[in-house]
């Protein structure tokens, strides 16, 4: 990558504005820059984190009274801050969408067992359709369910799995092994991730689709799949009806997958090691899977949320933040609590939007590129949101110099570094470098490479489209021993609490890493905002074009 000699935040002081989005001012002075970046604070973010995580909101779901809320709250306060709308006159982008909720009134039948819905198996259907079924359908292990050709890696190598359900390990290859030269090591590709198994398995042409779930290589534990996979799924709705994809799909643990090995006179552990070596499937004997799924399903919008502060130059080059509004909403099926109410994930990041929004307002001349914010729905639905932006944008590709996303924000204090997630992709790192520099903080790579997050979250489908997109947060290194100290406390339950109910907004939290994440936020999109340069993909990213 090309190395960045110098970045100017805090340049020489310039002449002095006068008002919020005054142009006749040439530029800013350093002590107007400082003032706006010193205008993020962690008050008023936990403020805006309190409303969007009350249960009020119920949860963020999408097509709820949650999303009305959330709609509503958004928009108030970015016109308050003086953001525009970002669609024409509108600050909202329709998402049309259908919703799929599988009754839980389900079984599991292999192997003369029947197999119960939440603590052993969860399974649905993306077919727009009130009844899809698997019946007496032969199992077939494939191992990673991959098929990576720049890999030299095809599970699928001559194998018909018309009308057969397929039953494949979480993550890739490399996990296992952890051999940089297999895929990626131990850092997740997007052939790790659940949503690519299951379209390789429709593009193959299979009856069903079984992944087996294992913590360490998901990197979440099986409470996760139960709380994410069950209620009421969001997808698009397609001409065909989602009927291209394979008619059930869902989750086993890895007790169920032992069990389900054995029977087929298989060593669970020993097929794993061979699909970990190449390209590998194997017939389960005379298994076969049985399941009947019964949907409510119901078409709707959602909608994603855009304002934008237009530059005083070059008003059509944005620079677009993003986080995602929604979280799993309401369980009424639960006893007492029933409400997700995803105050980190990621009440955080959109709280944040606002916060970043607000400082670049307070500018008193407007940066030269325009400043976009876009709060995109269904991200906990496989990143809808950001992929229906992705494929009817409101701002051109071309036009856009980078996106810069914020999911789920530190709330444990500051740290000494900062983690990028893709650390190398892109030479937004460079940006982020100098400005963590400042505070004092170094960069440091992905502390979870085999989570595969850069594939989890909405910047993944700006990349997908050829735009640089930087996706990074404080690190796991206390920056003293007070924060240490309240790490050790705090941070056990901040783990279990991902997609489960405690998800909530808690006093002891300490927002001081986020506001500092945020604050290099701001300091690269102004940057960027003002040069006449475009941040380029590295030579060896997977997204460069």
């Amino acid at each position: 990558m090309k190395k960045i000699i110098s970045l100017s935040l805090l340049a020489t002081a310039a002449l002095t504005g006068c008002g919020a989005g005054d142009t006749t001012v040439s530029q800013n002075s350093a002590a107007d820059i400082t003032a706006s970046y010193n205008s993020i604070n962690k008050e008023q973010l936990a403020e805006h984190i309190k409303v969007l995580a009350s249960d009020e909101f119920e949860g963020r779901a999408p097509s709820s009274k949650g999303e009305e809320l959330t709609l509503d709250y958004l928009t108030k306060q970015l016109t308050a801050v003086g953001f525009e709308p970002g669609n024409g006159d509108s600050f909202l982008q329709a998402v049309p969408m259908v919703s799929i909720e599988a009754s839980p009134d389900m079984t599991l039948s292999i192997g003369g067992k029947d197999y119960q819905y939440g603590p052993e198996m969860v399974m649905g259907s993306s077919r727009i359709s009130e009844f899809e079924q698997l019946k007496d359908s032969e199992l077939v292990f494939v191992g990673y369910g991959v098929n990576a050709p720049e890999y030299n890696w095809n599970d699928y190598q001559g194998l018909d799995v018309k009308g057969k359900t397929v039953v494949m390990l979480v993550n890739d290859p490399g996990f296992a092994t952890e051999d940089p030269a297999i895929f990626n090591g131990k850092a997740m590709t997007y052939y790790g991730r659940w949503t690519y198994k299951y379209e390789e398995a429709s593009r193959q042409g299979a009856e069903g689709a079984i992944i087996i779930h294992e913590t360490a290589p998901a990197s979440y534990g099986w409470g996760v799949v139960e709380n994410s996979w069950s209620g009421a799924q969001f997808g698009f709705v397609r001409e065909d009806k989602n009927k291209g994809r394979v008619a059930v799909e869902g989750w086993v643990n890895s007790d169920v997958a032992k069990e389900l090995f054995a029977k087929a006179g298989l060593n669970f552990e020993q097929a794993k090691a061979k699909a970990a070596q190449g390209s590998y499937h194997v017939d389960m004997g005379d298994l076969t899977a049985s399941v009947t799924v019964k949907n409510t399903v119901k078409e709707s919008v959602s909608y994603n949320v855009i304002a934008t502060l237009p530059g005083s130059k070059k008003a059509d080059e944005h620079i677009i933040y993003t986080a995602h509004w929604d979280h799993l909403g309401i369980d009424k099926s639960l006893t007492g609590d029933q409400i997700y109410n995803g105050a980190v994930d990621n009440a955080s990041g959109t709280a944040a939007l606002i916060e970043v929004a607000e400082a670049f307002a307070k500018l008193p001349v407007r940066p030269e590129r325009s400043i976009t914010v876009l709060a995109v729905t269904a991200e906990e639905q496989g990143l809808l949101g950001s992929k229906f932006y992705a494929a009817n944008p409101i701002i051109p590709a071309a036009k856009t110099v980078a996106n810069l996303n914020m999911d789920a924000l530190n709330v444990d204090g500051a740290s000494k570094d900062v983690s990028v997630y893709g650390l190398g992709q892109s030479e937004l790192d460079n940006y982020l470098t100098v400005a963590a520099e400042k505070q004092g903080r170094v960069i440091a790579g992905d502390p979870r490479p085999a989570a595969g997050i850069y594939y989890r979250s909405d910047h993944f489908a700006f990349a997908n489209i050829g735009i640089p997109a930087l996706y990074a947060k404080s690190g796991k290194t206390p920056a003293d021993e007070a924060t240490k100290v309240l790490r050790e406390k705090i941070g056990a339950r901040l783990a279990k609490c991902y997609h489960n109910l405690c998800d909530e907004y808690s006093d002891d939290w300490d927002l001081s890493g986020a506001v500092q994440d945020m604050q290099a936020f701001f300091e690269i999109g102004y940057e960027l905002s003002k040069e006449n340069v475009w941040p380029k993909w590295s030579e060896s990213s997977e997204f460069s074009r």
